[in-house]
C-alpha cells in the first residue's frame, strides 16, 4: 500500500506559476459548479467565536493545533473524481493524537484508557489512508461550519454515545458546548455550540424499539422483552425536527432475548424458557433495524439525512467477552491480515441488506439515506479497545474486558474523519440523484 504524506488538512497546493490561465479558470468553474450546492459558508469565522472571552465553556485552540486553524485559506478537500473512502489501510501519523484525555472532559471513564494505566500510546497515532486517494483530518473549524444552525442526533447504544463522545472532543478545539439537555439524564443528552448554534444530542436506545428487561428468574439474567415491530418511542418521537440522524447498534443484540410481534410471543435467542423457539440473535436485529428505518421514513415533513453507522467489530481474543476473552493487541491489522467473519459478518450483512431496501423506500419519498460504512477500518483496529484499562486495577467493580467500546483518543475519531468528508460531498450527491430522478 503506497504511503503518501498530505497536508493536514486539503493536500498539497500547486504552485500557480505551474498551470496555465485557462486551466485555472476551468478549475475555478468546476469547484464553483461542485461546491456551491452545499449552500454553506465554508471560509468564514464566526464572529462570535472570534471575540468570545474565554470562560468555562470556551476556549480558543492551543498552538499545537495551528495548522488545522488555516482552513480560510485553501478550498476544502471535496474531489469529484470516484473514490471509496471506506476501503483503505491503517498508516502511521505522527501529529496524532488531536487531543488529549486531560484536555477534554468529554471521556466516559470506562474509555479513558490513558488515566487508567494503559502503557502503550502507538494505538493513537494512525489515520486512515483509502485506496486511490486520501481522506483528510477532522477540521472541526470547517465541521462546525458545515452544521451552522443545525442539529445532530446519536440514535444508538453506548458505543454509539462513545462515537458522542469522540467528537465533542474534536470539536473542542474550536469551541466547547454548552449542556441543554431538556432532563437530567445520561442516557439522553444535549450539547449546543453557541457559536454555531449547533446541537448535538445522544439518544440511549441499545436495541432500537420498545424493549425493556424482564422479570428476572433463576436462569433469565438480563433477560429483555422486544417488541419487534414498535419502534422505541423515547427517540422517534423526537426526531422530527433534527438535521442529521446518527443511526447504529447492535451488540445489545447478543444477549438473551423475547421476541414479540403484534404484541403476541413469536420467540427468542438464548432464552431457556420452555415451548419458545429460539428465532436466533439475527433475527431480532434484522427486524428491529427494519422497524427503526421504517419509522424514520415514515417521520412526516422529516428534511434531514439519516446514516447508518455500520456495525463496529469487538476483537476478543482467548475466549469470549465472560470467559476471558481479551484483546492486547497494540498495532492495526494490515488488510490482508484479517477479514470479517462470525457474529460481526452477519451483523455487517444484515445491516447493509435492510439499508439496501429502506434507502429504495427512502428514494420515493424524497428522503436521504446514507450509509456510513466504518466496519472495514474498525475491524482492523484490534489495539484500538480499552480492555482491562478502563478502571483502576485495585477498584472492586465487576467489570470484564472491555474489547467492545473504543479508547478515546483513539480509532473511533476517524469516523469522525468520515463523516465530515460525507458532509462536503452531500451537495454534488445531492444534485446528482435529483438529475438521475429527472432522468427516470
Amino acid at each position: 500500500m503506497k504511503f503518501q504524506v498530505m497536508e493536514l488538512l486539503f493536500g498539497k497546493n500547486t504552485p500557480k506559476q505551474m498551470i496555465p490561465k485557462v486551466t485555472l479558470l476551468a478549475v475555478f468553474a468546476i469547484l464553483v459548479f461542485t461546491v456551491t450546492p452545499l449552500s454553506y459558508p465554508l471560509f468564514r469565522y464566526s464572529s462570535s467565536y472570534l471575540n468570545k472571552n474565554n470562560n468555562n465553556n470556551h476556549h480558543h485552540p492551543s498552538s499545537a493545533f495551528d495548522d488545522l486553524n488555516q482552513f480560510s485559506q485553501s478550498l476544502p478537500s471535496t474531489s469529484v473524481k470516484k473514490c471509496d473512502i471506506f476501503t483503505g489501510e491503517w498508516v502511521p501519523n505522527p501529529k496524532a493524537p488531536y487531543y488529549t484525555n486531560k484536555t477534554c472532559w468529554a471521556i466516559h471513564e470506562h474509555q479513558n484508557c490513558m488515566k487508567y494505566g494503559r502503557p502503550d500510546s502507538e494505538f493513537m497515532k494512525w489515520r486512515w489512508k483509502p485506496n486511490g486517494c486520501d481522506l483528510p483530518i477532522f477540521n472541526p473549524f470547517q465541521f462546525l461550519e458545515l452544521v451552522r444552525d443545525k442539529s445532530m442526533a446519536f440514535v444508538g447504544d453506548s458505543v454509539g454515545r462513545n462515537q458522542m463522545q469522540s467528537m465533542i472532543c474534536l470539536l473542542s478545539r474550536a469551541e466547547w458546548p454548552i449542556d441543554v439537555s431538556l432532563i437530567r439524564d445520561d442516557y439522553f443528552m444535549r450539547w449546543k455550540y453557541p457559536s454555531y448554534n449547533f446541537t448535538i444530542a445522544s439518544f440511549w436506545t441499545p436495541h432500537l424499539v420498545r424493549s425493556h428487561e424482564a422479570a428476572k428468574g433463576p436462569s433469565q439474567t438480563g433477560l429483555h422483552n422486544l417488541y419487534l415491530d414498535e419502534p422505541d418511542e423515547k427517540w422517534i418521537t423526537q426526531m422530527q425536527d433534527f438535521d442529521y440522524i446518527i443511526l447504529s447498534g447492535g451488540h445489545w443484540f447478543t444477549k438473551s432475548m423475547v421476541f414479540y410481534e403484534n404484541q403476541k410471543l413469536v420467540g427468542c435467542h438464548y432464552c431457556l424458557l420452555e415451548n419458545v423457539p429460539d428465532l436466533t440473535m439475527y433475527y431480532g436485529y434484522r427486524k428491529a433495524l427494519r422497524t427503526a428505518f421504517r419509522a424514520l421514513n415514515n417521520l412526516k415533513d422529516f428534511k434531514g439525512i439519516t446514516y447508518l453507522r455500520t456495525f463496529a467489530p469487538s476483537h476478543f481474543e482467548n475466549g469470549l467477552w465472560n470467559q476471558g476473552g481479551n484483546c492486547v493487541r497494540t498495532k492495526p491489522f494490515r488488510s490482508n491480515e484479517t477479514q470479517l467473519e462470525g457474529f460481526n459478518l452477519e451483523f455487517y450483512m444484515i445491516q447493509l441488506e435492510e439499508f439496501k431496501i429502506a434507502e429504495r423506500e427512502a428514494r420515493k419519498k424524497g428522503r436521504k439515506l446514507r450509509l456510513l460504512d466504518t466496519t472495514q477500518a474498525t475491524l482492523l483496529r484490534p489495539d484500538g479497545h480499552p480492555s482491562r484499562y478502563g478502571h483502576w486495577p485495585s477498584e472492586n467493580v465487576t467489570l470484564y474486558n472491555d474489547c467492545v467500546h473504543w479508547c478515546l483518543p483513539g480509532p473511533i475519531d476517524t469516523w469522525s474523519d468520515f463523516l465530515l468528508e460525507m458532509l462536503k460531498m452531500e451537495g454534488v450527491r445531492s444534485a446528482q440523484e435529483k438529475l438521475h430522478f429527472r432522468a427516470n
